[in-house]
């Protein structure tokens, strides 16, 4: 089946996506509209505008990845669209859409689950095989999973509350640093002296590979708030060097868990997806904890670590090819656990229906 074609239609929190992938792991197009300067002056992403910005953006994004991949809708083997977990006013609009293209065309119709789509990726960018270990990181969601298959997913550990994206974010604000805050936090580091401010490493001392970022953003709105008190302000220097023991203290914590779960789970490769894998210093730890246990460190590459529509048509191949397909009652879902078997997560940060 690898003269398989799929579009894929991504719209689960505020990226507008759609590409065109083949069975044999060719991406033919793919087109993301981002919606950062909509929500810019709100501080984070809000449900109402990014479902309105979906409604309209979606049919132009599917029309340009048709476009650059030079295929008619009449050339496709079916269509993925995310289903879930996510914002479900954008969530339902890709459904929508992607219900419309299938009834239009009588194209087969494969919903799939957002994280899916990223817990597979390196399938698509990489030919591995199952099973491997991946860390899904970013600003919605954070959590290992043993991949065994397209759909065979054991969650080892996860957050118990904010994402590290999350947490990044709520630190630039914080600190009156732009957003998207990882950028924003990484390039303060660099300048920065992560040892002259102490913040802890948050369940380093209870086993299993569960994480919290919470307390670690309190600490930091509590050091911060020590420093204006002692300089009637909060000087650049101080800004730069609580980026960095932040930074430091995120990547500990997700080297330290990593290394746990490939010592509970000995797989050959540890890859790693979501935005918050293009931070330099988190990516050295976790590939020297992989050195370490003498697997493969997999990274794909950053267009298709974030938010995308090829690695929703890439899982509605591996799905298509088990025999997988919905119909016109398919739905949108703000929840959709990976593993059906592991016990709901304590609780989520804001962003947290993604996880």
């Amino acid at each position: 089946m690898d003269d398989l074609i799929f579009l894929g239609i991504e719209s689960s929190c505020d990226d507008t996506a759609a590409a065109v992938v083949t069975g044999d792991r060719r991406i033919l197009s793919s087109v993301v509209s981002s919606q950062t300067d909509l929500h810019a002056d709100f501080g984070g992403v809000v449900p109402e505008i990014a479902a309105r910005a979906h409604a309209e953006r979606l049919d132009l994004a599917v029309e340009q990845a048709l476009e650059q991949a030079g295929l008619t809708l009449s050339d496709l083997s079916g269509i993925a669209v995310t289903a879930g977990p996510g914002l479900i006013g954008g969530v339902m609009s890709g459904v929508m859409c992607a219900k419309g293209l299938a009834a239009g065309s009588g194209l087969p119709l494969v919903g799939v689950n957002h994280l899916a789509g990223h817990a597979l990726t390196p399938r698509l960018t990489d030919g591995i095989d199952f099973p491997y270990l991946m860390l899904l990181v970013s600003g919605g969601h954070c959590q290992f999973l043993r991949v065994d298959g397209p759909d065979d997913f054991t969650r080892m550990g996860g957050t118990i509350d904010d994402a590290p994206g999350e947490a990044f974010d709520k630190i630039a604000k914080l600190l009156a640093l732009p957003q998207p805050g990882g950028p924003a936090v990484q390039a303060e580091a660099a300048m920065g002296d992560a040892k002259r401010i102490t913040l802890p490493r948050p369940l380093l001392d209870r086993p299993g590979c569960d994480m919290s970022f919470s307390g670690l953003k309190t600490a930091v709105l509590r050091q911060r708030d020590a420093l204006i008190a002692d300089h009637g302000g909060l000087r650049q220097a101080d800004r730069r060097d609580l980026c960095a023991a932040f930074q430091s203290a995120v990547s500990d914590v997700l080297a330290e868990k990593s290394r746990r779960a490939l010592t509970d789970s000995p797989v050959p490769v540890l890859a790693v997806a979501g935005g918050v894998a293009a931070n330099t210093q988190i990516r050295a730890a976790l590939e020297q904890v992989a050195a370490e246990a003498r697997a493969r460190f997999l990274a794909p590459p950053l267009a298709l670590c974030t938010d995308n529509g090829a690695m929703i048509a890439w899982a509605g191949i591996e799905r298509f090819r088990q025999g997988h397909r919905d119909d016109m009652t398919l739905a949108a879902r703000p929840r959709w656990p990976l593993d059906r078997h592991a016990q709901p997560m304590l609780g989520s940060g804001k962003k947290g229906a993604k996880a």
